[in-house]
């Protein structure tokens, strides 16, 4: 199974269908209720409900999802020749992985089961139409928000790096982070643990009109980390969910987290995000805020959500 710890939940939903083809006798016996196995309708449901559940359980690579709500409906039809009982399943949660295979499952099942219970007075019963239909949630919503076209520069906080002492790994795991967003990186720099120099920086960034400035260290309670002391006064807003999402996000993995004092909020129309100073928790920040701080931008510039 593939590795979802790192992922945030979401809203998720998947809309699936299936159809059973059938005579349009068939279709008369259904509408009248005269099936020898009784009410297809209440039967093929709970049938498929029972296929949505057991969906981790038939496919291999499957999570199991928390299913939250799940919607079974039928259409009749006849056309010609042919009749149809058209299935459409909606389904919803909020987890880190989607809840299309589980809509798919449930649309199979509910078919088969309209097979089972017609194929006593039908011999020419045929499943067709099996598909996904829409999904959203995730990856899907993901893409809406994309880094490309936006610019960053990152400021690592650190006596030791700045001296040479040791080498910078924070700042290198978020370079790489967002270039995976395929934001721009317009400058990349270690300076000490300082105030002054830091708000110098901050200041120099801010003016150049770079969107999103990333300080890494500093965020802790020793005495020399002092980025959150910096950045605080320039900050003309706070975007305290943004600080309060990192912290939720690594405490869910580690207690230390609780001691990280991650900040973020506004200066003109730039948003600087100050991150801890260590690789996880460099990395784990950003797995919590990325991509959805995209948006910011068009905040900062005037447009609402």
């Amino acid at each position: 199974m593939n590795d979802i710890t790192h992922k945030n939940p979401s809203l998720r939903t998947a809309t699936a269908t299936a159809a059973v083809l059938c005579s349009p006798a068939t279709i008369d016996l259904i509408k009248e209720d005269k099936l020898p196995k009784g009410n297809l309708f209440d039967v093929a449901r709970a049938a498929g409900l029972l296929g949505a559940k057991a969906t981790p359980s038939l496919i291999p690579h499957c999570h199991p999802v928390p299913i939250e709500h799940l919607d079974i409906r039928f259409e009749l039809a006849s056309e010609g020749e042919r009749g149809k009982v058209l299935i459409q399943v909606f389904a919803k949660t909020i987890y880190k992985t989607g809840i299309e295979i589980e809509a798919v499952t449930a649309a199979t099942v509910t078919a088969l089961t309209v097979f089972d219970l017609l194929k006593p007075v039908d011999t020419a019963l045929e499943i067709t139409g099996v598909k996904l239909i829409e999904k959203t949630g995730g990856k899907s919503d993901r893409k809406k928000l994309s880094g490309a076209g936006y610019t960053a520069a990152i400021l690592v906080c650190s006596d030791s790096a700045s001296q040479g002492k040791r080498e910078d790994s924070s700042g290198k795991i978020i370079q790489a982070e967002l270039e995976k967003q395929q934001v721009s990186i317009t400058e990349y720099k270690i300076i000490p643990d300082d105030i002054a120099e830091i708000q110098r920086q901050v200041k120099a960034w801010v003016a150049a009109g770079v969107q999103f400035i990333f300080t890494t260290g500093g965020t802790g309670l020793s005495p020399r980390d002092q980025a959150v002391e910096a950045v605080t006064p320039l900050l003309e807003k706070i975007a305290d969910g943004i600080g309060e999402k990192m912290r939720q996000y690594g405490n869910e993995r580690t207690p230390l987290a609780m001691f990280s004092r991650s900040l973020a909020g506004s200066i003109g129309k730039s948003l600087v995000i100050c991150l801890p100073g260590s690789s996880n928790g460099a990395r784990e920040s950003l797995d919590a805020i990325l991509p959805a701080i995209f948006h910011a931008n068009k905040m900062l510039r005037g447009g609402g959500h």
